[in-house]
């Protein structure tokens, strides 16, 4: 995997380009809003500062080689509208985990689903990935319903196997394997 230069992908109504700075305040929104991280056992972004370090640590991976992800804009614009990348890449098994988030403003657009297959074509074509995962707590539908729409198979569905916020959640894990991608 070789991710300089940065690789900016477009698809029909989106462009996926690196984060920077300026997002930080699309990153706060996204990451302190409690409804679009109700299913993201991360503790909820506070300041503008935590949105820095969060963009530093996304950027820290890209740049050595081990995870990637991009902010999504629409494609007339460069506001930053979500994320979307692979992270616990590991590459000598040919396999990566995919996450996205999009603000609640965009939800319901299909650009979710149109990122997924985007960055499913990019990560099989061009990184030459044998399969990829998702991680979802087992009650977000919607998260679910983007996975199938992109080919993804339920593989697991772990019982109460999560404790946060003092709670115990369902883990359910979905992959789709490089010969069962269609774009």
């Amino acid at each position: 995997m070789q991710f300089k230069p940065f690789p900016e992908l477009k698809s029909e109504r989106l462009r996926f380009r690196k984060l920077t700075n300026e997002d930080a305040p699309a990153i706060l929104e996204l990451r302190s809003n409690p409804e679009t991280m109700k299913f993201i056992p991360r503790p909820l972004l506070l300041d503008i500062e935590g949105a820095l370090a969060h963009i530093k640590m996304i950027n820290d991976k890209i740049d050595e080689n081990l995870d990637i992800n991009w902010a999504v804009t629409e494609k007339n614009s460069d506001k930053c509208i979500g994320i979307i990348g692979f992270f616990r890449t590991q590459p000598e098994h040919f396999r990566t985990e995919l996450g996205y988030m999009i603000l609640p403003q965009h939800k319901g657009k299909g650009y979710v689903t149109e990122g997924v297959n985007t960055l499913l074509d990019f990560a099989f074509n061009q990184l030459n990935f044998h399969s990829i995962e998702a991680t979802i707590d087992s009650r977000h539908v919607s998260s679910e319903r983007v996975l199938i729409k992109n080919g993804f198979t339920k593989e697991a569905h772990f019982k109460e196997n999560f404790f946060y916020n003092n709670e115990f959640t369902d883990t359910v894990i979905y992959s789709i394997l490089k010969r069962n991608f269609k774009k």
